[in-house]
């Protein structure tokens, strides 16, 4: 009988962290939906992927649009059949750079508001409409890009808005790991570390492809492997 080859989709997957982990997933014989909300950057992608011989499409997501979440059901149901792997990478980093104008008291709501849309509100949205489809073939592998500047364990100042909407994110993980604890839907939060991305800077102290091995090892857990955590080079941090 032939193997099921296994559909996975990546947002935010144009450059850094998301293309990287498309082409770790890609190289492990998974079939790769990257999305970007930019579709000439995504095709880009795409291109370099397929290149190499990835199996690789594009489709184009904006994760603040419940329209285009919508519309990614659909293409999965009818021209795919299934979902296996959701890997929510797409994210903002609004807070000013500058510490100094950072802070808790200078935080703005408005910048609070519009991290939330995109860190915290579009892996849920997603979640909520792609789990059914994972549900369907009881296997299912989640994960959601975090970070340690979200976690309660070791919260510091600064950069308010991005770090409440990873705490959040945190949250919406466990939320949803215990939910579907029971239908072999295992999904797990990533911390990557600083890395030499967009977001990151040049400064950054990690490669991409430190910073996707941890997501790509959470995408393709056995059946056995851990769910509801928060994980940083493939070790179980605290929230």
């Amino acid at each position: 009988m032939k193997a099921i080859q296994r559909v996975a989709v990546v947002t935010g997957a144009n450059r850094g962290i998301g293309l990287e982990v498309s082409r770790q997933l890609a190289m492990t014989g998974l079939k790769v939906i990257l999305t970007s909300r930019n579709p000439d950057q995504g095709l880009r992608a795409v291109d370099q992927l397929r290149h190499v011989q990835y199996d690789v499409d594009f489709f184009k997501l904006d994760v603040t649009q419940p329209a285009d979440i919508q519309a990614l059901r659909q293409f999965l149901e009818r021209e795919i059949g299934r979902l296996d792997v959701l890997v929510n990478n797409a994210g903002v980093f609004l807070d000013p750079r500058d510490p100094r104008k950072a802070g808790f008291l200078t935080g703005k709501i408005d910048t609070l508001e519009a991290t939330l849309e995109v860190n915290l509100k579009g892996p849920y949205r997603l979640m909520q409409a792609l789990i059914p489809l994972m549900v369907k073939h009881h296997y299912g592998r989640i994960v959601n890009v975090s970070s340690g500047m979200g976690a309660l364990s070791e919260m510091s100042s600064g950069y308010p808005a991005y770090r409440i909407s990873k705490t959040a994110l945190n949250a919406l993980t466990k939320l949803a790991a215990e939910e579907f604890r029971d239908q072999n839907i295992l999904i797990n939060a990533a911390s990557p570390g600083w890395v030499k991305t967009d977001m990151g800077g040049a400064n950054a102290t990690r490669t991409v492809e430190e910073g996707a091995d941890t997501i790509t090892w959470l995408a393709t857990l056995p059946d056995d492997g851990p769910t509801g955590g928060l994980f940083h080079d493939r070790t179980r941090i605290s929230w």
